[in-house]
């Protein structure tokens, strides 16, 4: 089975699509053994094709309009010369929207294809004409419409009109190895019986994820003490908007040493303010232990249900409620940990490989 697929995006880019790309086709023995490419990064003239991902020197990265197009065209050139043969079995579309998709689309348009559901496609084809031309076309013309929650089906159904026979429901996962490690439980009991909460929020600074005046305002929280790994540009921005002095900035963390960044915090804040498709990072500190807190977005409460803590962070003064309860009664927090150890062993990456390598298949022939 050969496999096509790839992300118009450099390889060091933060996001849940990325991690995921990594975790299924990557390193010696990838799960799901692939061509696979990204961009190659913007202080880079030439294209990088000598190992995996191929990175290709494309630019004038855009969104809207006819510049899209036009950096469409020049990515699908750079696609065909790199992959002139065409002898892939079948195309894993990593969005229904962005340049990547509508370039795999444009060049290799009879090869089979299963597009793949990541939110932030379903995001930008709301607040974006031509990402939802892309997005229309993608959901029309793909073999197999893969989404990772019920949730992100519904959300697809809202832009376009796709039979729900073609939509194939593959939770995304943890890698195993992980699962196979997890730890026996939460760390710092005595710290948080001495009045300190170790608070960790990982993740994007977008609009869709978190506020300035929200975590401004969680690290004002008595007993609190946040830290924040998220892209170094982000939090400046973030930072330039509110007072972050109380904040601890981490920087964006590579996956292992955001793994261990767990185990030295007591809860992981998830304040996603729209839609996630399915929330890696909640199910990677399930498994290493770490209880988390969350928004009730669609694809959230799916994935983790009463295995975290559903929250409104836009009503501090419940918040402040919770943080209390935490302190005062840190064995709230133990039941948390153990509820999501429980959960995350739901999800191993391995069965999404599985899934993912019969589906293609069976659309391969």
């Amino acid at each position: 089975m050969n496999v096509l697929t790839g992300i118009d995006l450099p390889p060091d880019s933060p996001g849940g699509s990325v991690e995921l790309l990594r975790d299924l086709y990557g390193g010696p023995e990838p799960l799901i053994p692939a061509d696979v490419f990204m961009l190659a990064p913007q202080d880079r003239q030439a294209p990088d094709t000598s190992g995996s991902p191929a990175l290709l020197a494309v630019p004038g990265k855009t969104v809207s309009g006819p510049a899209f197009w036009a950096y469409v065209d020049r990515l699908g050139a750079a696609v065909r010369d790199r992959y002139p043969a065409a002898d892939h079995d079948v195309l894993h579309l990593q969005h229904l929207a962005f340049g990547a998709t509508a370039a795999l689309q444009q060049v290799f348009p009879d090869r089979p294809s299963i597009a793949l559901v990541h939110g932030t496609d379903l995001l930008f084809a709301e607040d974006h004409p031509t990402q939802a031309v892309v997005l229309r076309e993608t959901a029309a013309s793909a073999d197999a419409i893969v989404v990772p929650t019920g949730a992100m089906a519904d959300r697809l159904r809202r832009i376009a009109p796709v039979p729900s026979d073609r939509i194939v429901r593959i939770p995304w996962g943890v890698p195993d190895r992980l699962l196979a490690g997890r730890p026996t439980g939460p760390g710092h009991r005595a710290e948080r019986e001495a009045g300190v909460l170790r608070v960790l929020y990982a993740g994007r600074l977008t609009a869709e994820k978190a506020t300035s005046g929200l975590i401004a305002a969680v690290a004002s929280l008595p007993g609190v003490e946040l830290s924040v790994a998220a892209p170094p540009a982000e939090f400046a921005a973030l930072a330039a908007r509110s007072d972050l002095s109380r904040v601890r900035r981490l920087g964006w963390l590579s996956r292992e040493d955001l793994w261990r960044a767990f185990g030295g915090h007591d809860l992981l804040i998830v304040p996603s303010l729209r839609l996630e498709a399915f929330g890696l990072v909640t199910i990677e500190a399930q498994a290493c232990g770490l209880p988390v807190a969350y928004q009730p977005v669609p694809g959230l409460t799916e994935v983790l249900g009463r295995s975290a803590l559903p929250v409104d962070f836009g009503d501090f003064t419940a918040l402040r409620g919770r943080i209390e309860e935490f302190l005062r009664s840190p064995e709230r927090l133990d039941d948390l940990a153990a509820a999501g150890l429980v959960n995350s062993g739901r999800f191993p990456l391995s069965r999404t490989a599985g899934d993912l390598a019969e589906l293609s298949r069976r659309v391969a022939r």
